[in-house]
């Protein structure tokens, strides 16, 4: 019996050490949804999310606001989802509900509700929430930071939600959020996995966007974002090379640098294009321990209904913003996401897709692969599909032709007519 129970033992040890747990990938995304305000009054509210007032912020537009934004989060299909302008631990509570009538569950959840400021910063996981905590700006009337520590298969990893002060005060007002940011990542070790994200009502090269202006410049071009985060060096902005030399310790990367310019945009208003919504990351994120950034693979949200026209698809009221709520639209922002991952960081080109699918041969018509129901094994049995583009035909879904796949980073006119012989989308009758 003991020779039977050391057998058992040395097998187990054996198969431990000959198939290591499988690599997750996983998607993080950041949304400033425009003003989610719950019906109960605090008396912290803007005057147009009064309940029951005369703007028409009721239950009818309410829960139209509510479904819309729980739309928009369905089909973004991020696995962690940082929130602004949140209202209430209640409001979030109801999106998570609603989300949930939507077949989209996040158990986790939480709220920087410390201060009693009319919107706030906000967390929904599909990953256990190990510790929550906020970091305050010196003013009480500024809304907190929200640091949270996810945990995922085991790795722990730290996500700063930010909602800065927006330009209707100066750039000083943005340093006290980025240098009480500043003083907290001091804090934590070098090998620590973080992210930095939110709307952080700056671009992501401020430092040359805000100089000619009087109303914003009062730090004499020192911007918060740019400078007291180091997202720049020797006034160049860090890239992925800056960032892992030595002795570039404390230097942070904004992944807007991996889209080409013209799409550097999340916010449209009277026809300017701005960059408020960041994710930015720092150097444990590019190692081989714990958690990866999945190279390349940062990109705005913007399927076809965000739009209306050239503009953005914000939540409609009439008088030009001035009147009664409609009950249309989404956000004045568009949602950003990236992949992480639990395997060791891999830099990657997106040419790199073009190469792999170089010598692709056409599928019998019986084994199309239908690019609306594929599962992840599926699409990776065509060549230069990997697990990352495959996450995101998948987060893309549903497609009314394969023109669709253009909408997918990576996915060129040229790679799509690589891929096409493989594809196909079955109609339902």
């Amino acid at each position: 019996m003991r020779i039977t129970i050391r057998i058992l033992l040395s097998l187990s040890i054996i198969f431990a050490f000959s198939f290591p747990a499988q690599a997750k990938t996983f998607k993080i995304a950041s949304y400033n949804v425009e003003n989610l305000f719950d019906l109960v009054r605090d008396k912290t509210e803007y005057s147009e999310y009064i309940p029951n007032n005369p703007y028409g912020w009721n239950e009818q537009t309410f829960n139209i606001k509510l479904s819309n934004i729980a739309k928009v989060i369905k089909d973004l299909g991020a696995d962690i989802m940082a929130l602004q302008e949140i209202e209430s631990e209640k409001a979030l509570i109801l999106l998570q509900q609603r989300l949930k009538e939507f077949n989209v569950d996040y158990p986790y959840l939480a709220i920087a509700d410390s201060k009693p400021t009319a919107v706030k910063c906000a967390l929904l996981s599909k990953f256990p929430i190990l510790s929550k905590k906020e970091i305050k700006i010196r003013d009480e009337a500024i809304r907190n930071i929200l640091m949270c520590s996810v945990e995922i298969d085991n790795t722990p990893l730290i996500i700063f939600i930010n909602h800065w002060k927006s330009k209707q005060g100066p750039e000083s007002m943005r340093i006290a959020y980025a240098k009480a940011l500043k003083k907290e990542l001091k804090k934590i070790k070098n090998t620590t996995d973080f992210i930095i994200l939110g709307d952080f009502n700056s671009n992501y090269n401020e430092y040359k966007t805000f100089l000619s202006s009087s109303k914003f410049n009062d730090t004499s071009g020192i911007t918060g974002i740019n400078h007291i985060l180091k997202t720049v060096k020797n006034q160049q902005l860090v890239n992925e090379d800056t960032l892992r030399e030595k002795n570039n310790s404390g230097y942070l990367y904004n992944l807007w640098l991996e889209l080409d310019a013209p799409k550097r945009w999340s916010y449209n208003c009277f026809g300017r294009k701005d960059s408020p919504d960041s994710m930015i990351l720092g150097l444990a994120l590019y190692d081989n321990k714990g958690i990866s950034y999945v190279d390349n693979s940062f990109d705005r949200f913007n399927p076809d209904y965000l739009f209306k026209g050239d503009e953005i698809y914000r939540w409609q009221m009439s008088k030009r913003g001035k009147g009664k709520h409609l009950g249309l639209g989404y956000s004045d922002h568009l949602p950003v996401f990236a992949y992480f991952s639990t395997e060791p960081f891999q830099s990657k080109d997106v040419s790199v897709l073009h190469d792999e699918a170089a010598s692709f041969k056409k599928f019998p018509e019986e084994e199309l692969v239908d690019i609306n129901s594929a599962t992840d094994s599926q699409l990776r049995i065509i060549p230069g599909i990997g697990k990352v583009l495959s996450k995101m035909i998948i987060a893309g879904r549903p497609y009314k032709d394969i023109n669709g796949l253009l909408n997918i980073k990576g996915i060129g006119e040229k790679t799509l007519e690589k891929l096409r012989p493989y594809l196909s989308i079955i109609k339902k009758e």
